[in-house]
């Protein structure tokens, strides 16, 4: 870049001085790899700080071709902020093998020292990293915003949209590949008052463009019709039924778009929210006697698919997560069954994790102290204290939906000292690999067609350092 003759001529134009010369690409490049190297030993201390890390991971091709592994890192800081940023973006020469891939997320482990803090890795559901993950020795998170996708794709080819879709994406594609259409169109909105904008035509690996076309298209149905009826084409239009059937079917995806957006986030708790965001879709999800048969059979087939996919979830973690969650420590999104088993499942980590808010060296090991349980007559004082821990804080009144759980912990956390170890820990974990798609989306920013020959160290700076400085 910094050689290329016409932007020289650019900076020369703009600082009004024909003799000026930017730095060399040496010089530049020397500048940005001091500069990792101090955000990094910075991302380093900040990382040294944590109690417990979990991890999102997946692939990504560039447009070179090369593969890469991208891993961001979450966890909670001791002031109970939510912190998330990259740890790397590092090339990988070998085939996506399960040995390969648990192996490349050991290394990156090893190289910012956080073995032993991991606790989970979110991922998204391709056999490979599925089986990378039981390799691993952390739990696996399975992203549920790959999850979504999956059923609603499997709902959205039944016959009942099938065909009033492909009509759907004539008429977008009718628009977009002409200029003159779509001025015509825009012409049309202006009439109408309405705003000038595009058609948007879906893909088939994002079902949320899939809602964007059909909210778009039913927003300017009168303009669409209006232009279309003054121009020659071969497009078979969409009948009177089928534009309702477009309008039900907005309905029936719009709670899908709010919980994919909302367990998307990386700036606030995601991972307790998961159980209360499906309970919240299969009620919505329910079949009502004013329903079509296409719309029963949506979500009849919607509700099977996804209870059938939830069985692969790390629903343990969930559910303790929810519990940690002062927003859902009541548990309603669960059947009555399950809660006390959730509460008995919280009672066994409170005695088997160690405290890692004080030092204790002389305290007799908890695998010793187990032994003494079972030769007791009576509970012991230390069981008795955590039932009674668990119980004050059941007896805490629950927040808002809008509140910040980590702002109650911090505020709480005093109180409640043995859970407050567990919350960090289990409320630190994202929902979704999405995070480290937002990290592909920087990376497509800089590995451009004109950068394509970048070499893989470079680009694992440029990237991290995009990353890092736009969290700072």
């Amino acid at each position: 870049m910094v050689e290329d003759r016409g932007f020289v001529e650019v900076l020369q134009t703009a600082s009004s001085d024909a003799a000026y010369k930017p730095p060399s690409r040496s010089t530049i490049v020397s500048k940005i790899h001091q500069l990792y190297d101090t955000e990094k030993k910075s991302k380093l201390d900040v990382v040294a700080g944590a109690q417990y890390i979990a991890l999102t991971g997946d692939h990504w091709t560039s447009v070179s071709n090369h593969n890469y592994l991208g891993v961001t890192a979450h966890f909670i800081d001791s002031e109970w902020k939510l912190m998330s940023f990259a740890l790397t973006m590092r090339k990988t020469d070998t085939r996506h093998s399960a040995d390969a891939c648990a192996d490349q997320f050991l290394s990156v482990a090893e190289a910012w020292q956080v073995q032993q803090k991991i606790t989970t890795v979110s991922t998204d559901g391709a056999r490979y990293m599925v089986a990378a993950s039981k390799r691993l020795p952390y739990e696996h998170m399975p992203c549920i915003a790959h999850m979504l996708q999956r059923s609603i794709t499997v709902c959205l080819a039944d016959k009942g949209f099938c065909d009033a879709l492909a009509k759907c994406r004539k008429i977008v594609g009718h628009f977009k590949h002409s200029p003159a259409n779509t001025e015509e169109l825009h012409q049309q909105q202006k009439q109408v008052g309405q705003q000038t904008e595009h058609l948007i035509q879906d893909v088939s690996t994002r079902w949320n463009s899939t809602l964007a076309m059909i909210s778009r298209l039913l927003k300017n149905q009168e303009a669409i019709k209006a232009t279309l009826s003054s121009q020659k084409h071969k497009l078979v239009m969409l009948t009177a039924s089928e534009w309702d059937k477009l309008k039900k079917l907005e309905t029936l995806l719009e709670p899908c778009r709010y919980v994919t957006e909302l367990l998307g986030g990386e700036t606030y708790v995601s991972c307790s929210v998961v159980l209360p965001a499906f309970c919240h879709l299969y009620r919505t999800m329910e079949v009502s006697e004013e329903d079509p048969a296409y719309i029963e059979r949506f979500k009849t087939a919607f509700k099977k698919d996804l209870l059938e996919r939830q069985k692969t979830l790390n629903n343990r973690w969930l559910k303790i997560a929810s519990a940690l969650d002062p927003r859902f420590k009541d548990l309603k999104h669960l059947p009555k069954g399950e809660r006390e088993e959730v509460w008995t499942s919280l009672e066994v980590l409170l005695q088997n994790e160690p405290s890692r808010t004080t030092s204790k060296p002389l305290e007799e090991p908890a695998k010793k102290r187990s032994l003494l349980f079972l030769t007791s007559d009576s509970e012991s004082d230390d069981v008795i204290g955590l039932n009674r821990a668990l119980n004050c804080y059941k007896a805490e009144p629950s927040i808002c939906m809008e509140a910040c759980p980590l702002q109650w912990w911090s505020t709480h956390a005093g109180a409640h000292q043995e859970l407050s170890v567990l919350a960090c820990k289990y409320l630190a974990s994202p929902a979704t690999s999405v995070p480290c798609e937002r990290f592909f989306s920087l990376a497509g920013n800089i590995v451009q067609k004109r950068r394509a020959a970048l070499a893989s160290e470079n680009v694992d700076k440029l990237v991290c350092l995009r990353n890092w400085l736009r969290e700072a």
